[in-house]
């Protein structure tokens, strides 16, 4: 095996941070709970990186979401979750119309356009989520 491939192979297997160039470096100390611990370390040994190297990319990534942003998708999807129920309510109620006087009832187009607007809802939040 050549130094360069020893090199890179050395490399993919590390599981610390490269050093970083001569530069002041901060310390943070970190109070976690023994639940806690035992899931970061966990997490960390499935992603083989060491637990400062996974709260470190966790903290840094632009793809992770705040607290508050987690809260406001979860309330977007409790309220689709429940507009969803109402929906599928009249929908049946209008279902139920249809087989009993064998009519396709007015409303039914209103309450069909009408999930057509929940799903592009659902579909939006999704794409929030990625």
């Amino acid at each position: 095996m050549s130094d360069e491939e020893f090199t890179h192979r050395s490399n993919l297997s590390r599981r610390r941070r490269e050093n970083t160039p001569a530069g002041t470096k901060k310390r943070r100390d970190l109070w976690v709970t023994v639940e806690e611990e035992a899931a970061l370390v966990a997490r960390a040994e499935r992603e083989k990186v060491t637990v400062p190297n996974l709260l470190i990319s966790a903290a840094l990534s632009e793809h992770s979401d705040s607290p508050t942003e987690r809260r406001a998708i979860a309330a977007e999807l409790m309220s689709l979750h429940n507009l969803l129920a109402r929906s599928s309510n009249n929908i049946n109620q209008l279902a139920r119309q249809a087989n009993a006087t064998s009519e396709f009832p007015v409303e039914a187009r209103e309450a069909l356009k009408h999930i057509r607007t929940v799903a592009m809802r659902i579909d939006d939040a999704i794409d929030g989520l990625m």
